[in-house]
């Protein structure tokens, strides 16, 4: 099974870098496939011919989230014979620039010569344009001394081919748009060639670069190279959530990336092939969800964002004092597509940032780290009351955005939460509502990051802690008042608020996000539980986001009824938190059950049919894999299952695992926690803990 991404295309992905490719290997030209670094596409063709035709294609498989591997042959040259005797093994890796390490094998007695011929092009397209499909002209390439260049003012890419180690030294002749070498592949023997891509986005590949970073071992014994993880191991009873977990860790290194401001501060890029930037939102719940597993990743998130952080108020991009970045684009105007460098259309990554920041101390961050953070947490608190409640009524909202007054399908980001498709948030009659809008979730995330802002406020010696404390009851109580709304299936809070502060009605994943929070009550988690765990949410797959019982339901929209394993997660990690353990095991069950279909690397987003209707999940058709909070949210299920917490600051971790578990053992060695580590065995109900270098003590409390 290989790792397809949209309409079966082959993605490796590294940093800023990534290339989606045919399942043969080769880049089509007049297609979303190339060759992209920071937001441009540096090829889109690039075509491997050998004596004037392409290999046989014969099978794909991703090999690591930033390298894959091409099998193909060569027909037989004389009529006479039956089986093909050269066969043709395309190992690419992406890593700042592109290499393909072909190995020529030849099966017969007799040396062959065979003639090599590789095609590029490039039309250094935004990714903007290529996402909706403008077609921009070739621009021509130039012969230069090693290879083929082609290059548009500041941005060029250049192509080589040579032999390999096993081959006398061999270099391409280049004409036009091609570079051609013949090699001779000996009997019973093989030839290595590589076709290296550098660009001016990144430094070319080079065979000791993937040698230099730690690795992880994977569950069953094998090696797994990751920079997200050096320690930790998972073992599992169940194969399919230990796979699940392995992959998710894989992948999440595959979308790193580096402030070059202090590249000590890593961060993950929101996802490929679209995303393959600076999401605020999306990298600060990717950082939340892999927390134990790698700490330096929240550390390095809340540095980053804190550097870009807004200071003053521009109605253009949105910027605001404390409030935090919404995406950032890369290169020049051209190279983003119109978009604009830096967006703050976002409404919710700000109390996110507050969230993450106290959740990375209660892991253990150091006071000296998160002493330089206190100012910007004070910022974005600020921001929550002093900036989001254009209102005046107590609520987080956004507004619309600057533009035309039309059809709200067709403006971009009309809503700033994490559903902000057009469509995205509807009443249950299936309209689709306008802003202002007052989103559930954010009023939970705002409730969580006062309560959570004042303990660091209180720890660092900083006024005002108190003060928020009262606002996030204010808001508890506010919310109680106007958002819970009741249908024939009974009482469940509204995705969110209109501007005449009606309830949008719509029963919507969102309300999964509330349990997390502390913001709702027993009996109210009670009644979301049994809500998120009703048919008309739960697909079998996982937990769609807008109920079947909707007017606007649709299991192939992009926010209307499709399946989020990010969202499942959350909600999942909610309901354990709150003792809700059958429930929350529904869930997991339905994306550990999926995981299969999709090589376990969970993508973005897909279809919301139920499992009882259909034999496999449905993909959804322009989905991001691999995607940073898809590739976290096994992280979240296995601290679900354990519902593991720390809190260093005052000493202490502790265990409630779900009982009895969907599996019959769970493994964690080397958790992180603070400057030590934790090995934590949960088999058939009993729970056994070891502590190493570190004070903390460990509570194993009953599950409820």
């Amino acid at each position: 099974m290989s790792d397809l991404g949209p309409l079966n295309e082959v993605l490796c992905v590294r940093g800023a870098a990534f290339v989606m490719s045919h399942p043969d290997g080769d880049i089509v030209a007049c297609s979303d496939q190339g060759f992209y670094g920071r937001d441009t596409r540096f090829l889109n063709l690039l075509e491997l011919l050998i004596d004037g035709r392409p290999p046989t294609h014969l099978a794909s498989v991703g090999t690591g989230g930033d390298s894959a591997l091409f099998h193909a042959c060569l027909s037989p040259a004389s009529q006479d014979a039956v089986d093909p005797t050269v066969s043709v093994v395309r190992h690419r890796i992406v890593n700042g620039g592109l290499r393909d390490r072909v190995t020529l094998r030849n099966a017969a007695d007799d040396p062959i010569e065979l003639e090599v011929r590789v095609r590029v092009g490039a039309d250094f397209a935004s990714v903007q344009d290529v996402k909706h499909g403008h077609v921009l002209p070739q621009v021509p390439p130039t012969v230069v001394d090693n290879g083929i260049e082609v290059r548009r003012g500041d941005d060029w890419v250049r192509v080589t081919l040579t032999g390999g180690a096993t081959t006398a030294s061999t270099t391409a002749v280049a004409e036009g748009d091609t570079l051609t070498a013949s090699f001779n592949v000996p009997g019973r023997g093989e030839t290595v060639l590589l076709i290296d891509a550098r660009t001016s986005a990144g430094e070319a590949h080079t065979d000791s670069v993937s040698t230099s970073t730690p690795r992880v071992r994977a569950p069953g014994g094998s090696g797994v190279a990751s920079r997200a993880t050096t320690r930790t191991t998972i073992e599992c009873s169940d194969r399919r959530l230990r796979r699940l977990v392995d992959r998710g860790l894989r992948d999440l290194a595959s979308l790193d990336q580096r402030d070059p401001a202090s590249p000590g501060d890593r961060y993950a890029a929101a996802g490929s092939p679209w995303f393959l930037t600076l999401f605020g939102r999306d990298a600060l719940w990717t950082a939340f969800m892999a927390l134990p597993f790698d700490p330096e990743l929240a550390r390095g998130t809340l540095r980053v964002l804190a550097r870009l952080q807004g200071v003053k108020d521009d109605p253009v991009s949105e910027e605001q004092p404390g409030r935090i970045v919404h995406e950032v684009r890369f290169g020049s105007p051209a190279s983003r597509g119109g978009l604009p460098e830096r967006s703050f259309s976002s409404v919710d990554a700000t109390p996110l940032f507050v969230i993450l920041a106290h959740e990375a101390w209660r892991w253990g961050m150091l006071d000296e780290d998160m002493s330089g953070l206190i100012p910007h947490v004070e910022a974005a608190l600020a921001w929550m009351r002093d900036s989001s409640d254009a209102g005046g009524d107590g609520f987080i909202e956004y507004r619309v955005p600057d533009g035309p007054e039309d059809d709200p399908r067709t403006l971009p980001l009309v809503h700033q939460g994490w559903k902000d498709s057009g469509d995205g948030i509807r009443y249950a009659d299936g309209t689709v509502a306008r802003p202002p809008i007052a989103l559930a979730e954010v009023q939970a995330y705002a409730y969580a990051a006062a309560n959570r802002g004042a303990e660091l406020l209180d720890h660092f010696g900083r006024p005002g802690g108190e003060g928020w404390r009262r606002w996030a009851s204010g808001l508890r109580r506010r919310f109680r008042a106007s958002f819970w709304v009741e249908d024939a299936l009974g009482p469940y809070p509204a995705i969110a608020l209109d501007a005449n502060r009606r309830p949008i009605d719509g029963p919507a994943s969102n309300m999964g996000h509330l349990l997390a929070m502390g913001l709702l009550d027993g009996a109210e988690a009670a009644r979301v539980a049994q809500r998120l765990t009703h048919p008309s949410l739960s697909s079998g797959w996982g937990l769609r986001t807008l109920a079947t019982t909707s007017g606007g339901f649709n299991p192939l929209s992009y926010h209307c009824g499709s399946v989020w394993p990010h969202d499942t997660a959350i909600a999942a990690w909610g309901l354990a938190r709150s003792g809700r353990s059958d429930e929350a095991i529904t869930l997991i069950r339905g994306l550990v059950r999926a995981a299969p279909w999709f090589n376990y690397r969970l993508p973005e987003l897909f279809a919301g049919f139920a499992a009882e209707d259909t034999i496999t999940p449905v993909p959804y058709p322009a989905a991001c894999r691999p995607q940073a909070w898809a590739s976290a949210s096994s992280m979240l299920v296995l601290r679900s299952l354990l519902v593991i917490e720390a809190d260093v600051p005052a000493g202490m971790v502790t265990l409630r695992p779900i009982s009895p578990l969907p599996c019959s053992r769970i493994a964690l060695t080397g958790v992180r926690v603070g400057e030590g580590t934790i090995d934590v065995v949960v088999e058939d109900g009993a729970v056994s803990v070891r502590a190493h270098d570190t004070d903390v003590k460990v509570s194993i409390e009953a599950h409820g």
